[in-house]
């Protein structure tokens, strides 16, 4: 997510967002991923709508409240995970909403927060919390197994010298406690090389850490579960991703409920497999990508992602959720 309140900066690919969307007066709309609220501000200015902001973040949360004062209550603020999406509209009494939109990832105040541990531009405690509770990425470094450790730095980070890493890590935490992403990134930087594209070799081992202390795939599977329960027929979603992960995750899941499976090969045809009607209907069946303009202005939009799709008047599929132990191997076709 991007701050646009007094920064100059917009969320991503906010044109495309809106376009899916379709606000309309009188509409009920979701922003799954507050932030600084971009996304729920460019809604409420296109349409004479009402929002529903969701952060787990205490912070964005209080910020949220602010800004809905501006709105004359068409933004109402609910603090939670957005995997929870159904249990806290519900509890507010709404049963189905027209279109929900997720910015997945960390947003950029929490990545310039030093003290939030999300960044290593900056020498801060490990944290990496979205909200202020459970366990931090500190107490996952020097307290998570070698092979653990890897694991979790290889399927979440894609690293390839993840064992490399995890084993650093347990060397240099046997002498002295890891408490600081300078001291963890220091660790990292020993064993990998800068790539040719120059992101900081640190990159990787820390996306990991922090998709694993905010369960940020199961948060994902379960708030696509929601979403397709409380939309209302012809109700649009639109999803941001910049993780490949998340991306699969949310392509996967698209591409089933909108009926079309999987191939094998591309050489052979689509395999029919008995299931239930589509709740789905693919607006656009790849990723849209931001335009070459869009990159210029803001760089971290080069690897963002939007998939949108359609609810149709069919029931919701059967959602089986992985517990947080899962890493989200089985949403993208491999094993643990």
């Amino acid at each position: 997510m991007i701050d646009n309140m007094g920064s100059g900066h917009v969320p991503v690919m906010i044109g495309e967002v809106l376009g899916a969307l379709r606000p309309f007066d009188e509409g009920l709309f979701v922003d799954a991923t507050l932030g600084r609220g971009g996304y729920s501000e460019a809604i409420l200015k296109t349409a004479s709508a009402r929002v529903i902001g969701i952060d787990r973040d205490p912070a964005a949360v209080i910020f949220g409240k602010q800004l809905s004062r501006k709105y004359g209550g068409r933004l109402t603020i609910l603090e939670g995970r957005f995997g929870d999406i159904e249990r806290l509209i519900k509890d507010k009494g709404i049963s189905e909403v027209d279109g929900i939109t997720f910015d997945l990832g960390v947003s950029s105040i929490q990545l310039d927060e030093a003290n939030r541990g999300f960044s290593f531009r900056f020498d801060g405690p490990l944290d990496m919390r979205m909200s202020s509770k459970g366990t931090t990425a500190a107490d996952l470094i020097n307290n998570t197994s070698e092979q653990d450790l890897a694991d979790i730095i290889h399927k979440l980070g894609e690293e390839r010298q993840a064992r490399r890493i995890a084993k650093a890590i347990v060397e240099t935490r046997s002498k002295t406690p890891i408490k600081t992403t300078g001291h963890l990134a220091k660790i990292v930087r020993g064993i990998v090389w800068k790539s040719k594209d120059r992101i900081d070799p640190a990159t990787r081992t820390f996306m990991a850490l922090r998709i694993r202390v905010n369960d940020e795939l199961g948060e994902l599977r379960r708030g696509l579960c929601a979403a397709e329960n409380i939309l209302a027929p012809g109700g649009r979603l639109a999803i941001v991703a910049f993780h490949s992960l998340e991306d699969r995750i949310v392509k996967k899941f698209l591409r089933s409920r909108s009926g079309r499976s999987g191939r094998s090969s591309r050489h052979f045809p689509d395999v029919q497999v008995k299931q239930p009607a589509p709740s789905f209907k693919l607006l656009k069946s790849g990723a849209i990508k931001p335009q070459l303009s869009e990159i210029s202005r803001n760089a971290r939009s080069r690897s963002a992602r939007l998939r949108i799709a359609e609810r149709t008047d069919s029931p919701s599929w059967s959602c089986k959720i992985a517990g947080k132990q899962n890493y989200g191997w089985h949403d993208l076709g491999g094993q643990k």
